[in-house]
């Protein structure tokens, strides 16, 4: 066909006069090949990508331009490493092919989950795939760059409140049984909190931690798993994938010697990320098993946290 299709996007103007801060698609199914150092792999991404439409008289945007260029991320032939120069690159090119839109600026947000391999606390050998949703995002505006990660890390809290409170319990038992007597044989202690000790047991939930940083414009690497690993080592009890019962046993007794409020989730988080990553911010959630509602806390990097 020999036919010229209509383009309106170029050929009428807009009948109200406005610029427009972002314009572009989400929900963009995208392969991205991840590469960070020791880990590369295919993940399947969700993607956003917009650019802005200062020209009030122009209609609309050209939006299969910003598909094509998100698409040499994936090009199934020769595909690019997800990298924050590669990234850089796809934003500026979105702004260059709407130079007729007088666009000075783009974003694109991918989300994704990464999956790592992670082994058992005690049993040797024993491994296996754990998920953590990610998110990237980077914006250019007048040429000036923005890159930030987001991550979410599932762990296990346990209250210290409700442990005082069961200790209390299963020392008030231990005198009931034994607070008469002037002497006791420890095979029979021993015996009796293998039966008693846990006459109440503090409460315990899966909870996870958001957390979001700032890259440097010129960073060569995402830095997920630095940022990750930091999390997991601040809070302790990161969620576990295959166990056996030394396994088991083994994460009884973090969870034991680990006891936080929500409160302390998020300080600790801050503390751990202060002068390795930029503009933390924290948002963590126990979901709580006590209570129908959740306990929650955010945090962010303060003033005199970046001195």
């Amino acid at each position: 066909m020999d036919t010229v299709l209509p383009d309106v996007s170029t050929t009428e103007h807009s009948p109200s006069l406005s610029a427009l801060e972002w314009v572009g698609m989400q929900g963009i199914d995208l392969p991205i090949m991840l590469a960070e150092p020791g880990y590369r792999r295919t993940l399947h991404a969700r993607a956003d990508a917009q650019v802005d439409l200062p020209a009030r008289h122009v209609k609309g945007i050209h939006m299969s331009r910003l598909y094509r260029e998100l698409e040499h991320l994936a090009d199934p032939h020769a595909p690019h490493d997800l990298t924050p120069h590669a990234l850089r690159g796809v934003l500026d090119a979105m702004v260059a092919s709407h130079r007729d839109c007088e666009t000075r600026g783009a974003r694109v947000r991918l989300s994704f989950d990464l999956l790592a391999h992670r082994p058992a606390l005690v049993t040797a050998g024993l491994m296996g795939w754990k998920s953590y949703p990610v998110e990237v995002r980077a914006s250019v505006r007048n040429g000036q760059h923005q890159l930030q990660i987001q991550v979410k890390v599932a762990y296990s809290s346990t209250c210290p409140c409700s442990a005082a409170l069961a200790r209390q319990l299963v020392e008030q038992a231990f005198l009931t049984a034994f607070g008469s007597q002037d002497s006791i044989d420890p095979e029979r202690v021993a015996a009796w909190l293998r039966q008693n000790a846990t006459v109440a047991t503090p409460h315990s939930q899966r909870s996870e931690a958001r957390v979001q940083a700032t890259l440097p414009p010129d960073a060569q690497t995402w830095d997920l798993f630095a940022l990750i690993d930091t999390i997991e080592d601040a809070l302790g009890t990161p969620v576990q994938t295959a166990v056996k019962r030394a396994d088991e046993q083994a994460f009884a007794a973090l969870n034991g010697q680990n006891l936080m409020f929500v409160e302390d989730a998020a300080r600790r988080i801050q503390a751990a990320l202060r002068g390795r990553f930029a503009h933390v911010r924290t948002h963590v959630c126990h979901m709580e098993s006590l209570h129908p509602h959740d306990a929650v806390a955010w945090a962010r990097e303060q003033d005199h946290d970046a001195q």
